[in-house]
């Protein structure tokens, strides 16, 4: 597997390229914004963009959708039917969270229409690469997370950070969803599995298990982060 991370907006959000070495067929993870990099970092291995692959549908997550879509036409849109709402809600999403984003350069437009939904258990298929789909709501109600088995890689957006959780305190927010989702569905998935998050550093999950104040029950779960 090959991932090209770009960092990028305030939010320091990880938009990540994943691509199949042997295909060169890949996706895009979350793009939140400067398509120009996105693009570069695609187009510097050749890869052919099959999907914009959405694990929610925040704005530092979604917001360079458009410019990308625009750009890559052919790639399919896909996002969890239970986040439609928050995706379709981009312009006024600012305001959940009292940021003036116009005020920094930011207006959001409508983006274009979802192309294919997530389910929880399918198999996405990247070239060689096969991603697991797993439904793990609590910070969003269609966050979905992406397993890669052979690779022990998992994709987590804001379900789980190096040291901390996803915050419940945005529209469709669970603490009991999410916590859930934690323990029931990524813990499981083995201690040695690499967590790559929408924010912060790459973690384990035997070093978040180990650790994690939320999951250790130092912290109470709670509003968490991002």
């Amino acid at each position: 597997m090959i991932i090209e991370e770009i960092t990028v907006t305030a939010f320091q959000q990880h938009t990540r390229i994943l691509g199949c070495e042997q295909t060169k067929r890949a996706i895009c993870m979350d793009p939140g914004d400067d398509s120009e990099a996105i693009v570069a970092a695609i187009d510097k291995h050749g890869f052919e963009l099959q999907a914009i692959a959405v694990t929610h549908a925040h704005l530092d997550h979604i917001g360079g959708v458009t410019a990308l879509k625009k750009i890559k036409p052919a790639a399919a849109i896909m996002l969890h039917k239970a986040d439609e709402f928050i995706y379709d809600a981009l312009p006024e999403q600012a305001a959940w969270i009292g940021i003036p984003w116009a005020a920094l350069g930011f207006d959001f437009e409508t983006p274009p229409r979802v192309d294919g939904y997530w389910e929880d258990g399918q198999i996405y298929n990247v070239g060689e690469l096969q991603f697991q789909v797993i439904h793990c709501p609590g910070h969003t109600p269609g966050h979905v997370v992406l397993f890669e088995a052979k690779e022990r890689k998992v994709f987590v957006g804001d379900v789980l950070f190096a040291g901390s959780v996803g915050r419940t305190d945005l529209p469709g927010g669970s603490t009991e969803q999410l916590l859930d989702s934690i323990m029931n569905k990524l813990l499981p998935l083995g201690d040695d599995v690499e967590v790559y998050s929408g924010h912060g550093p790459v973690t384990t999950i035997g070093q978040e298990r180990k650790t994690n104040p939320f999951l250790t029950g130092v912290y109470k779960l709670g509003s968490g982060r991002l």
